[in-house]
């Protein structure tokens, strides 16, 4: 990303650098200080630019809705909630939120995504550098969340992984098509070298919550979903992995007071402290922003 100078950055916008600094120093545009001097992204100047422009009435797109779309997570169910940042949760899973921001039918969604041909990819950080609709796209860490195989109390089916549920032909516990644990799941019997998980018998569940009780009810003998979700259902807990669960919004709406509402909550000891209840996040990255263009 190529930076520009100030006296640069004048001469590329045609302005006086007298008016450069005012600019900066009121925040009116985009630039960061460096060792005391401003530095200006070139790109973000561009858009800062064309933003500018006038449009024509019929062409201004809506603004979009207070909505964060994508997957749910107990905690950041809470975390709308006790924020009261003015958000509502749209949960249909990471791909159709990721299809709704685009749309701008929602300022932001929350994402954990899985690379089935490249596991070790991150493929939330791959997402949001592909973004096409929004260039001005970010990712903002809100947790690393504990993944496994969610089982019966006591696991009286004695699984040990997903390669050992998949041979017996146990009952799986599916998610939506698109969703993170969906993808988590196809990825995880990709390097088990089973067959996909959709030619396993047993029920579509929503959201974790409608997994652990399909567990519960005798529905299905496993599932994939957090450490979170089991806990409070009181299943037993195969652990597997680690992953990111991510928030993309746009740069323009990262200041805005709705979303800095949420990040004061997610930046506080009492956020930390819930998570340590839910148990099966680290939330120590909680509101870094791990890509902007």
């Amino acid at each position: 990303m190529e930076l520009l100078t100030t006296s640069e950055a004048a001469s590329y916008l045609r302005l006086k650098e007298r008016k450069i600094y005012e600019l900066a120093a009121d925040g009116a545009i985009p630039c960061t200080k460096v060792t005391g001097k401003w530095l200006f992204p070139r790109p973000a100047l561009d858009r800062w630019l064309l933003a500018g422009l006038p449009a024509i009435p019929s062409f201004i797109a809506a603004e979009p809705a207070p909505i964060m779309a994508g997957s749910h997570d107990p905690l950041l169910e809470w975390a709308l909630r006790e924020s009261r940042a003015g958000l509502a949760l749209l949960a249909e899973g990471s791909e159709a939120g990721l299809r709704r921001f685009q749309k701008g039918e929602a300022i932001a969604a929350a994402i954990h995504l899985h690379d089935i041909e490249e596991p070790g990819r991150d493929a939330n950080v791959a997402s949001a550098a592909a973004q096409r609709a929004y260039p001005d796209a970010i990712l903002v860490a809100f947790a690393r969340r504990e993944q496994g195989l969610l089982t019966a109390p006591g696991n009286p089916a004695r699984i040990v992984d997903f390669r050992d549920a998949a041979a017996r032909r146990l009952r799986f516990a599916h998610r939506p098509k698109g969703a993170g644990a969906e993808l988590l799941a196809r990825a995880l019997a990709r390097s088990a070298g089973v067959d996909d998980p959709a030619a396993l018998a047993g029920p579509t569940c929503p959201t974790g919550a409608d997994l652990a009780a399909a567990i519960l009810n005798g529905r299905a003998d496993f599932g994939v979903a957090s450490r979170s979700v089991a806990t409070p259902a009181g299943l037993h807990f195969v652990a597997l992995e680690w992953e990111r669960f991510d928030i993309i919004l746009r740069s323009r709406d990262f200041s805005r007071p709705t979303f800095q509402t949420l990040l004061d909550l997610m930046r506080s000891a009492r956020f930390r402290d819930r998570a340590n209840e839910m148990t099966g996040y680290d939330v120590s990255e909680a509101g870094k922003i791990r890509f902007a263009p």
